[in-house]
Formats: C-alpha cells, sequence, structure tokens
C-alpha cells in the first residue's frame, strides 16, 4: 500500500470513530428516554376486596403494604405561602407525628393556621412517614385513631392524597370546613384502610 492510500484508510478510521464518539457525546440531547414501569404490586379492586375473605384481605394488604415500604421517597418541599403583615396566620393547634405501629412510621411536626380569610392552613414540617399506595390526609374528630372503626366513629374530613412521604408542604382547608371538632391529622391508606401515622393535636391557648 502506497503512503498516500494509507493516509486516507487512517482517514477514514479516525471519521469513523470520531462520528461513532460523537453521536454517544450528543446523542441524549436529541433522543428521549421513555420509561413506564408497572406498580411492583396490584392493587385489588374495591369489589375484590368485599369477595375475600379476612385471612385473604390481610394477606394482600400485607403483602401490598411490604412492597409499597420499598418503594423511594417521594419528596416535597413546599415553602409556607407569603402574605402581607397584615395578614400573618394564627397559629390554632399543632401536633407531632407518631408511628402507628413497628412499621407504620411517622415523624415530624403540624401546625394549623387560620388565615385572614376565614380559611385554615395545615402545615406539615420535617415530616416523614413509611411510603404506602394511595396515603390520604385526614382531619379527624378521634385524638388517638388506631383504625378505621375509631376514624368512622367520631367522623373525618379527607383532605386528599399525601403530597409526598418525605419534606414540608402544605394543605388548604376551606371555609366550608369546620375545624373546631378537630382532635388529630392521620395519614392514611385508603384502598386498605390503615392507619399509618397520627398527630394529635394540641390546642393554643
Amino acid at each position: 500500500m502506497n503512503k498516500r492510500a494509507l493516509l486516507i484508510a487512517i482517514g477514514l478510521i479516525v471519521v469513523v470513530v470520531g462520528g461513532t464518539a460523537g453521536w454517544w457525546l450528543v446523542s441524549p440531547l436529541f433522543l428521549d428516554q421513555v420509561v413506564e414501569e408497572e406498580l411492583p404490586f396490584e392493587i385489588p379492586t374495591a369489589e375484590e376486596m368485599e369477595n375475600m375473605s379476612e385471612d385473604e384481605r390481610e394477606k394482600v394488604a400485607a403483602d401490598v403494604m411490604d412492597a409499597a415500604a420499598k418503594m423511594p421517597d417521594k419528596e416535597m418541599e413546599e415553602d409556607m405561602p407569603e402574605m402581607a403583615d397584615d395578614a400573618k396566620p394564627v397559629v390554632v393547634a399543632e401536633g407531632q407525628f407518631q408511628d402507628a405501629d413497628e412499621f407504620h412510621q411517622g415523624a415530624g411536626t403540624v401546625t394549623l393556621y387560620r388565615l385572614a380569610d376565614g380559611t385554615h392552613l395545615l402545615r406539615f414540617e420535617d415530616f416523614r412517614v413509611t411510603n404506602g399506595p394511595q396515603l390520604h390526609v385526614l382531619l379527624a374528630n378521634h385524638a388517638e385513631p388506631v383504625n378505621r372503626n375509631d376514624l368512622e366513629a367520631d367522623g373525618y374530613v379527607d383532605l386528599g392524597g399525601l403530597k409526598g412521604n418525605v419534606g414540608s408542604q402544605n394543605y388548604e382547608i376551606g371555609a366550608n370546613i369546620t375545624v373546631d371538632t378537630v382532635k388529630s391529622i392521620v395519614i392514611y391508606c385508603k384502598p386498605f384502610h390503615v392507619v399509618f401515622s397520627t398527630a394529635t393535636l394540641s390546642s393554643e391557648s
């Protein structure tokens, strides 16, 4: 092979190798990486749960809770809403989240504020709770509910889904909701009716 042919061959190799390396470095800017993961567990429908025996329901609940506890934390970091000096929120009650049991654990503070317009705001800080399926935030009229019967006996208001199982977060409470009878804040698993954590409220005098 003469010198000219050798130079051409080397040039082609450089172009191919360089082009491949360049595409490897640049392609992530143009190509989407799509992920579609299924839940690592299956949540039965309400009808399926009703048709199960008590033992079957307990087994399904245990399996789902075990899988959910291994899910990565969902973190939420919200600041307090900014308000004018003449509309500062007033602390109505406070509480500390406690473990429901050895498996369902919670920590952090909760503060109930009254706002100038008559509505209320629930604020979680330094919050953490065991992860789980469809966790909701409840305003409970029972001071220390441990199960579904306690909640239903005294009544509660569901504020909707928990935003994150870790981190500070806010929950608005409309003027149509009476907070005078609320004695605790409960993190509750809706599908399996399990209390994950409870914060008993202490009213400010």
